[in-house]
């Protein structure tokens, strides 16, 4: 019984010690503007170099800004000189230990292309950007949590082309956050939307509003027109090439060839109206003229003297 008794109290003892332990393992309360605990679960490092090249304009700019404060996992870089090589980025991807490279680059102030690579094995792809609208442009009521990680949506259409096939993995590796990421919070507030019309990919973000699936636009807008698809990093053979695109340069140039001749129309329409009136509306008789008097105070010039009147007295 003694013996009994005091196991009984021994176990006792242990449980009490056990708990004090557990409570003293328990974290103390955190403020909201102190800094997450660092997670170290985080296997999928993905890290993405987004800078640009010298000369692009200031919404060019201000487009890269949007996208390097909507993903947690990309990292800046200075801009680059045009007459260095594109085989450069692979060495500066390199040095910043990123895998994957978003590079745009302005050409005649007006025409901005993006380069989308994965560094240093490839593929990588080219695009012409077009209507470009950034969020400071827009000013929607959207808003998302900065560093959270967004959900990718993608157009069925993707899984029916092979290049675009690609283009979907090269994406889904670019814009998607990783798990667990330092920079990144643990919430899911946004969507990248991802969608295919007239052979052009359109960039969309929009917030979660509510459960039920209510979106509203946060931006920003921009339409990525694919050129090329290439086998390396920044270069190599080519995968895919686009049959439709139409280079800037061709397009200005066909816009000024159909307002020179609308210009040349108009001009043969004004010499065919020319030519087609005569030159005497009727054929007039010259003597028809000859008993038409000019009253005294009409004369003018010689026709004064035709005139006598006499002095008054």
């Amino acid at each position: 019984m003694a013996r009994s008794k005091a196991k009984r109290k021994a176990h006792v003892v242990e449980k009490e010690e056990k708990s004090d332990v557990d409570i003293k393992n328990v974290p103390p309360s955190r403020l909201s503007d102190e800094p997450p605990p660092k997670k170290v679960r985080w296997t999928n490092k993905q890290r993405v170099l987004i800078f640009a090249s010298r000369g692009i304009t200031y919404r060019d700019r201000h487009l890269m800004q949007n996208l390097q404060s909507l993903l947690p996992h990309s990292r800046k870089e200075s801009k680059m000189e045009k007459k260095d090589s594109l085989f450069v980025i692979n060495e500066i991807c390199e040095m910043k230990n990123c895998n994957k490279s978003i590079y745009f680059e302005n050409k005649k102030k007006e025409d901005l292309y993006m380069w989308v690579s994965n560094v240093p094995r490839g593929p990588s792809a080219k695009f012409l950007v077009q209507n470009v609208h950034t969020m400071e442009e827009l000013k929607l009521t959207g808003n998302c949590l900065k560093g959270s990680r967004p959900l990718l949506s993608f157009d069925k259409n993707f899984d029916k082309v092979p290049h675009f096939s690609l283009l979907k993995e090269l994406l889904v590796q670019v814009f998607g956050t990783p798990y667990h990421h330092p920079k990144s919070q643990p919430f899911t507030d946004h969507v990248f939307t991802f969608s295919i019309l007239d052979n052009r990919i359109w960039f969309r973000n929009y917030q979660i509003m509510e459960e039920d699936g209510s979106l509203v636009e946060i931006g920003p807008r921009f339409v990525l027109n694919p050129i090329k698809i290439f086998e390396g990093s920044f270069g190599g053979p080519v995968l895919y090439s686009n049959p439709k695109y139409i280079s800037p340069n061709v397009h200005r140039a066909m816009l000024k060839k159909m307002s020179s001749g609308r210009y040349k129309d108009r001009a043969e329409h004004k010499e065919f109206t020319r030519n087609r009136k005569p030159e005497k509306s009727y054929n007039l008789d010259p003597l028809d003229e000859i008993f038409t008097t000019i009253p005294p105070e009409e004369a003018k010039g010689i026709a004064k003297k035709t005139f006598f009147r006499r002095k008054k007295s």
